[in-house]
């Protein structure tokens, strides 16, 4: 799986990439159940098989080995600028920031923050199942009622200087794998299907810091197949993302039983 930003932001030693992130593509897509064989760039999607799992089956998901990318060994922290989404913090920290992180087996050093070396506890930011259609029109409707009643979005995040949130679906920073851009099933898919920003009855973006090796999540099963899907890998996070991009974002690997 590649990093959160599919790949746009850089490890050059400017913050430039940031202050100009499409952070369309930043929210990531969780996938519809018409995506059952489909994959995208920043998640990696999985139809269960051997006893097919049956909307109502739980879903147990353990992981067994995680990491970065083999030759990819770095990773990111950033800020985002105040005119391009900003953060909680945006009032003390209006301007686009980045540190550059490198990975030594466990450990994380950045020539940005000097005199720091520690070891990360490396899991990935988004793990869930694929909701049915009819849980899918729960979550749009939900959310297009918070962004009516101006409690959701731009109105109230131009006041405080924050994040929305909901992110309603868009057809903008679309990625979905293997359909064509352009078509009609690409076009109907994007415009249905939810993104990660909340957390939601299938997990999704949970960023749970302690699910890293030897751990286990239970997810519910919505659709024939569950299409696990999970990605948004870290290096490490603590308990919340202050700056938005808190965590060290990074493209990686997960082997699961």
């Amino acid at each position: 799986m590649v990093d959160c930003s599919g790949g746009g932001i850089t490890k050059e030693y400017t913050a430039e990439d940031i202050k100009h992130a499409d952070i369309s593509i930043v929210s990531l897509f969780t996938l519809s159940s018409r995506l059952l064989s489909a994959y995208t760039e920043l998640l990696s999607t999985i139809d269960v098989d051997g006893t097919p799992a049956k909307p109502g089956d739980l879903l147990v998901v353990e992981i067994c080995n995680l990491g970065p990318l083999p030759g990819d060994e770095w990773g990111f922290t950033a800020i985002f600028d105040r005119e391009n989404g900003g953060g909680f913090l945006t009032d003390h920290f209006p301007c686009a920031t980045k540190a550059i992180w490198y990975f030594e087996g466990i450990y994380a050093y950045s020539p940005h923050i000097p005199g720091v070396r520690f070891p990360g506890l490396t899991h990935p930011g988004i793990i869930g199942t694929a909701p049915s259609m009819e849980l899918l029109q729960i979550w749009n409707e939900r959310e297009r009622n918070l962004e009516e009643t101006g409690f959701q979005s731009l109105k109230l995040c131009e006041v405080l200087h924050t994040r929305p949130l909901a992110n309603l679906p868009s057809t903008k920073g679309c990625f979905l794998g293997k359909i064509q851009e352009g078509t009609p099933e690409w076009e109907k898919i994007a415009k249905e299907a939810a993104r990660t920003i909340p957390g939601r009855e299938n997990g999704g973006n949970c960023d749970i810091k302690n699910l890293s090796r030897g751990s286990k999540i239970y997810l519910p099963v919505f659709v024939d197949g569950a299409n696990f899907s999970t990605g948004d890998m870290h290096f490490s996070q603590g308990d919340g993302e202050v700056a938005f991009c808190g965590a060290i974002e990074m493209s990686g690997f997960l082997e699961l039983k």
